[in-house]
């Protein structure tokens, strides 16, 4: 009973170790409030942005590293830490930016930095569409603002939009990082761990099926109850 309470053990573990984190739904998103429509090298800007878990609502937790960095193609690297304004998710921080072109993820305390876009100084901030397997449009979302809201978060309970209005001009949405999936709809990272958990627990049944038959009495072999008279 010990080595199927081990093998079980395994299997479990296999399946835990093979779900990638936004299966999990350990996953946020970072929302810009309306920015400017160019910005200047060496100027000063005040950016609004939101983090919401599943892009639908506040994080509980505490929620700390917040805001927004910046990395340019050589390796620079720029970041701005976001102050908690009024609201559920709200944030503000003051970003000085040099020239060049940067990509702008916003640091989501316990989250993976999410990448928001492209920003090109001087020039405008390019932002980049909800990934499709990060986009939750499930009806019935929670109200949790007042007038100041999120961008696309009409006022009460509702679809979200995951639009966004705050980039200057529509931009081709990147590929989704989705898991694929068979045709009955069972995301590939789902079968090597079935497989693998079937074997073992395949093993399993035969190893205890032959330590059952060694302790039955066979044809050839008395059992304990039976009393043999020597002539």
């Amino acid at each position: 009973m010990r080595q199927i309470m081990v093998v079980l053990a395994t299997v479990a573990a296999l399946f835990a170790g093979s779900v990638p984190a936004a299966a999990a739904g350990a996953w946020a998103v970072t929302y810009l409030d309306p920015v400017p429509s160019r910005f200047a090298g060496g100027q000063s800007y005040a950016l609004g942005f939101w983090v919401l878990q599943h892009g639908t609502h506040p994080f509980e937790g505490k929620m700390d590293p917040v805001g927004l960095r910046l990395t340019k193609a050589g390796g620079e690297v720029l970041e701005f830490a976001g102050t908690p304004l009024p609201e559920a998710g709200h944030y503000v921080t003051s970003v000085v930016v040099p020239e060049g072109v940067w990509k702008v993820a916003g640091v989501q305390g316990p989250f993976e930095p999410y990448e928001v876009g492209t920003l090109t100084v001087p020039g405008s901030l390019r932002i980049d569409p909800v990934p499709e397997n990060l986009a939750d449009t499930s009806s019935g979302v929670e109200d949790f603002w007042g007038a100041v809201r999120p961008p696309g978060f009409a006022p009460g309970k509702g679809t979200v939009s995951f639009a966004t209005p705050s980039a200057p001009a529509p931009v081709s949405a990147p590929v989704a990082a989705t898991a694929p999936t068979r045709p009955d709809g069972v995301p590939a990272y789902m079968l090597l761990p079935a497989a693998a958990g079937g074997a073992v627990l395949a093993w399993a049944a035969l190893r205890l099926r032959g330590r059952r038959r060694e302790e039955e009495p066979g044809p050839d072999r008395p059992s304990a109850d039976t009393i043999v008279i020597s002539g």
